[in-house]
């Protein structure tokens, strides 16, 4: 499973794919989870298979889930409070039930 966390500049979302790196590898998950930012976009979404945004980037959602969904990878945009997940355990809950809901109901 490979996460792209993406901000503007890229120093938030290294602490946030840190973070649910972390919280993943202590629940025994084989999750990879790495920062992007939105101009490096293009060429971090090979591969993601979810794309995690920042909140300051609201405003480029439809532009970046277009270009993720075409790649087959599931877009979540982080909460205002992100940063305050020190643990990463609850944005590592957002990518679980972003992957949850991607499924069909029958494999779940």
């Amino acid at each position: 499973m490979r996460i792209l966390v993406v901000c503007g500049a890229g120093a938030s979302s290294t602490f946030v794919a840190q973070r649910v790196r972390r919280a993943a590898r202590d629940r025994g998950l084989d999750y990879n989870a790495s920062a992007g930012t939105a101009r490096s976009l293009p060429v971090d979404l090979d591969g993601a298979d979810v794309v995690l945004v920042g909140p300051h980037l609201a405003d480029d959602l439809p532009h970046i889930r277009r270009d993720a969904e075409a790649r087959g990878a599931t877009v979540v945009l982080l909460p205002d409070d992100v940063f305050a997940d020190l643990s990463g355990t609850r944005t590592l809950a957002l990518v679980e039930d972003s992957l949850r809901s991607r499924q069909p109901a029958d494999t779940i």
